[in-house]
């Protein structure tokens, strides 16, 4: 057999029985809802510790990051892994006890509950659905097909298996619903983990464990002022990121309010923190920056080219079938919780309040494939995709984030001034994205946010007439 026949062969065998496994372990689970909602958007409000972390965990771990990171080739990237604790930390401890506490399907839900405004409830839940849609589910599906023609030398066309990758997760989105994507993640996970981490330990040999002659500035942990992640950014901006995505976005959240209780879910993410302190941040740099030494700087190819540099046929073959789970297994997430958002914040308050959630599931989880598909190339020529999502993200995070914080920090703000918030941060951070630059971007996403809440207030005193006083942090 030829190295690539091994290797399709190899990856057809793994990618078939993680799905076996899906279909054996789903059906074994008991706890099955007779409410539609709570079954196909919290799994039954039955998912296990290790489902909430090893869900959360592949959720977020994809080719974005693996690819993405180190496509930079360079250590400081690591921050983002890093900082990420503090923010699954806010969630276990802040968040999600108020979730639970008002029994929420979506994060959004808390708004509508707190302000008594579904306008609110909408609006944020449009930005979010915005965000994944145009965002984070195209550019999924490019860094997974991307991987994937790097690693393999007949590989299809970039669009097929494009496609393919957003087909497959969309049929587990419809067939299976939460429960499926967080089982899947958490098997798939395993193996995702375990690859990454002998691609790390196998590229370092490749270079004998020696990092001389790479450029000081790609083995610091302390960036200068032209650098991706210049260090006052830490500082700044980068803590009120980490809060967002991982306290605020339904996509994470969804997996924390699926578990049976309030204990079990903080079980979960704190199991999700020890294995992103032991994996993850050595993972998506150390890679790249040895692929610096073996072939210069390669930009996003790197992780593919590293990964079938140093891995035996059959092997890259099987990580090959682990990292395409790892693309599915976010864009299942990103695409189930979009779904959620749908049906739950706007179809239901605006068009039927009683629909087929199962058929309506399936109708939106198709569109937003083809909507997915179609977007691919419009992020193919980006110079870092890393860099560039984090950017993009800036439009609806901190605006989201400031009518969170207006909510639950404060009593008495109107929601009309909490929407005119969030109206004006999106405004605020397109232009600083499109048409002036000041300081680093990161910076720029705490300006803001600072901006956001000083304008819901001022909107709430001096045009609805309402003083702001701060309260009791969480109570609806």
């Amino acid at each position: 057999m030829t190295t690539n026949a091994i290797q399709w062969g190899v990856f057809a065998a793994l990618t078939g029985l993680m799905a076996l496994a899906t279909w054996w372990q789903v059906r074994r689970m008991g706890g099955r809802s007779t409410d539609s909602h709570s079954e196909f958007f919290l799994a039954g409000r039955n998912l296990s510790w290790p489902f909430v972390a090893g869900s959360i965990t592949l959720t977020n771990l994809s080719t974005d990051q693996l690819v993405g990171m180190n496509g930079n080739q360079m250590l400081l990237l690591a921050w983002w892994e890093l900082a990420a604790v503090a923010g699954l930390a806010m969630l276990a401890l802040v968040f999600l006890p108020i979730y639970y506490r008002n029994n929420c399907t979506t994060t959004t839900e808390l708004l509508e509950r707190k302000y008594g405004s579904k306008g609110l409830r909408a609006t944020v839940s449009l930005l979010f659905l915005l965000g994944n849609v145009f965002i984070y589910l195209p550019i999924m599906t490019y860094t997974g097909a991307l991987f994937l023609s790097t690693m393999f030398a007949d590989a299809p066309p970039l669009m097929v298996l494009a496609g393919g990758i957003a087909a497959v997760g969309a049929a587990y989105t419809v067939l299976g619903g939460l429960r499926a994507v967080a089982v899947y993640d958490t098997l798939s996970g395993v193996g995702v983990l375990g690859m990454a981490a002998a691609v790390t330990v196998l590229a370092m040999a490749a270079i004998g464990f020696d990092f001389s002659g790479i450029p000081p500035e790609r083995l610091s942990m302390i960036g200068g002022p032209d650098s991706p992640i210049p260090w006052p950014t830490l500082l700044t901006g980068m803590i009120f990121i980490q809060m967002f995505y991982w306290s605020t976005n339904q996509t994470i959240t969804q997996r924390a309010m699926a578990a049976p209780n309030l204990r079990e879910g903080q079980k979960g993410v704190f199991a999700a923190i020890v294995i992103r302190l032991l994996f993850v941040p050595a993972i998506v740099v150390v890679p790249g920056v040895c692929a610096y030494k073996l072939f210069g700087d390669i930009g996003d190819a790197t992780y593919g080219r590293v990964v079938a540099e140093v891995m035996p046929s059959w092997l890259s073959g099987a990580f090959a079938a682990f990292m395409a789970a790892a693309v599915l297994t976010s864009y299942t997430s990103v695409l189930n919780s979009s779904v959620t958002l749908y049906v739950c914040d706007l179809h239901e308050p605006y068009i039927a309040p009683n629909p087929d959630v199962k058929r309506l599931n399936t109708v939106i989880s198709l569109a937003f494939m083809a909507l997915s598909i179609a977007l691919v190339p419009v992020y193919s020529g980006a110079a870092s995709i890393i860099n560039l999502v984090q950017q993009l993200n800036g439009l609806l995070s901190m605006p989201i984030l400031s009518a969170f914080i207006l909510g639950l920090v404060f009593r008495n703000v109107d929601a009309r001034a909490a929407m005119a918030a969030v109206g004006f941060g999106v405004g605020l951070y397109a232009v600083f994205t499109f048409v002036w630059t000041p300081i680093h971007y990161i910076h720029l996403m705490l300006v803001t946010l600072i901006a956001c809440l000083a304008v819901g207030l001022t909107v709430n005193r001096w045009v609805f007439g309402r003083r702001a006083a701060l309260g009791a942090f969480g109570r609806v």
